[in-house]
């Protein structure tokens, strides 16, 4: 690739030198072919702005020729401000590279005492060349990182596709496992507490006793192997495909009523022998669904663990209705026969209980007392009066972060208005951004192209053609050759032209001698005293 683009801008200087023989060879050919060498893979590897230096350069050795400044090279300082405008690098990074290519131009026509011709070019053909192509670059460069990052927004959403699906999946998981949980895990509690007072019947004979503590044994086998699939079902880190660790959201609870109600779960506890007792205060027993389902959870998950934790502990349940939310609570006091399984196994039971709590926007405490336990849940009859938070949770787990309303603003998050403030505040860098690559260069290109015109309007008029000149005597009068004479004087000869010393007490005015605005043509001077002409050189301008 860099072969041929070096390729190229050399063939458009092969045919410039070879269309003006009188060039020298050095630095119409060779110098060139050394500096865009280096220019070019400089440009394509990391240094586009010393490349648009270099190129810069070669357009200043035009600057130097006595004849017309332009060269082919040109070219190469457009081809080199495009990939240097296709390049990451910000505006104010070519801002400067453009700046110090400008200053080096201006600074070879002052050095030299350049015609005005040379500091047109300086001003207005070079710095269009480096800025309008660089744009392009730009324009071309952002719409690839559009295009780039569209393919690349589908390419997360898709991810984040699998991504729900995965959570959808594990939310049903945790789901599950909190209903074997709730439902299996104390039915199977209470199969081995009835089948442990059954053991110790006096009316048993010696193999029914032996069958029904292989029963037990069997039934507490369950409980724990059901224990261990709670435990997979409910993995709480899950790597997702973005190499990122996710929570499964709480499982949402269901809006139908529990199958049956927590008298009559309590009768069912205490015909299993359980010391139960229930109490209701504050009104009538009809609960909001949700609520009402909720506190069935509390007292079951509360008994179960009395049960399993607490043998022949006697357990104290009581609800009372408050304004606008239910207490409930469950304790139990200290047991008699000593735990019945190791404190160091800690279940999910309280946490899927904290779940489902939290979503309700209510509390859950849960702490030893009086050398039993003691659990308070606080239900609001709406999910939305009370706000998620817990206390007692056991040492080294951390609380799962509770549901929240989406209509709700969240602490952290803008109010609508800071995110209105902060779209238009967007919009208003968008368009200052805009005015500056575009309207800007604009603008500039336009007072550049109005000067140009006006430049080239004054050098046209100002041509006095060859046979008039010729035709002009000394000593003739102004006023017999008024006809001949432009509209108006050349006003940029250059100093060495205004050097040459004129007649004493005489008035000069200098013509071109053509009207070709690239190439430095011959100047007419004519001295006039007393409207008399005497004297007229021809000065050139190529010298």
């Amino acid at each position: 690739m860099d072969a041929a683009l070096w390729t190229a801008l050399m063939g458009s200087g092969v045919l410039w030198y070879l269309d003006r023989s009188q060039s020298p060879l050095l630095t119409g050919l060779l110098i060139p072919a050394l500096v865009l060498a280096v220019a070019i893979p400089d440009s394509r590897r990391g240094h586009p702005g010393r490349a648009v230096l270099l190129a810069n350069g070669l357009c200043a050795l035009g600057l130097a020729a006595p004849g017309t400044p332009a060269n082919p090279y040109l070219l190469a300082l457009g081809v080199l401000s495009f990939l240097l405008g296709t390049r990451p690098a910000g505006a104010r990074a070519a801002s400067g590279v453009f700046a110090g290519c400008v200053a080096v131009d201006l600074g070879v026509c002052a050095a030299l005492g350049s015609a005005a011709v040379h500091w047109f070019y300086a001003v207005t053909l070079l710095p269009v060349a480096m800025v309008l192509p660089w744009l392009t670059g730009r324009y071309w460069h952002a719409r690839q990182a559009l295009v780039h990052g569209g393919w690349q927004r589908a390419r997360n959403l898709e991810k984040e596709q699998r991504y729900v699906v995965e959570q959808a999946r594990l939310r049903e998981r945790t789901r599950i496992a909190a209903d074997m949980h709730d439902s299996l895990g104390h039915v199977l509690s209470l199969i081995a507490l009835r089948a442990g007072a059954l053991e110790l019947s006096p009316t048993l004979a010696g193999q029914d006793r032996d069958d029904v503590a292989e029963l037990r044994v069997m039934v507490t086998d369950a409980v724990d192997q059901l224990r261990d699939v709670i435990g997979i079902l409910r993995e709480d880190v899950v790597p997702d495909e973005r190499g990122m660790s996710s929570a499964p959201e709480p499982p949402r609870t269901p809006g139908t009523l529990p199958a049956e109600s927590v008298e009559q779960l309590v009768e069912r506890v205490r015909e299993s022998g359980v010391s139960v007792a229930l109490r209701r205060d504050g009104g009538t027993p009809v609960l909001p669904p949700l609520v009402d389902r909720a506190a069935y959870r509390v007292v079951q998950e509360s008994l179960t663990n009395a049960i399993k934790h607490a043998p022949g502990s006697e357990v104290l349940v009581r609800i009372v209705r408050e304004s606008g939310r239910t207490r409930v609570r469950v304790t139990n006091s200290r047991p008699r026969q000593g735990p019945t399984a190791p404190a160091a196994l800690p279940g999910h039971g309280l946490t899927g209980l904290r779940e489902r709590v939290l979503m309700l926007g209510g509390t859950l405490r849960t702490q030893p007392a009086a050398g039993g336990f003691d659990v308070v849940a606080v239900l609001p009859d709406d999910p939305r009066a009370g706000r998620p938070r817990t206390t007692g949770s056991r040492p080294g787990t951390a609380a799962p972060a509770a549901a929240v309303d989406p209509a709700t603003p969240t602490v952290g998050d803008p109010a609508p208005s800071a995110v209105g403030e902060l779209a238009s505040s967007a919009r208003r860098r968008a368009r200052l951004r805009f005015a500056l690559a575009f309207v800007a260069p604009a603008g500039v290109g336009l007072v550049a192209l109005l000067s140009a015109g006006l430049l080239g309007y004054q050098m046209s008029t100002a041509v006095l053609h060859p046979t008039d000149y010729a035709a002009l005597r000394i000593g003739a009068a102004r006023a017999d050759h008024r006809a001949v004479f432009p509209a108006r004087p050349f006003r940029y000869p250059s100093d060495r032209m205004r050097a040459v010393p004129a007649p004493p007490r005489s008035t000069c005015d200098f013509y071109r001698s053509g009207s070709d605005l690239l190439e430095q043509v011959d100047v007419y001077r004519l001295c006039w005293s007393d409207s008399r002409l005497v004297s007229k050189d021809v000065l050139p301008g190529s010298e």
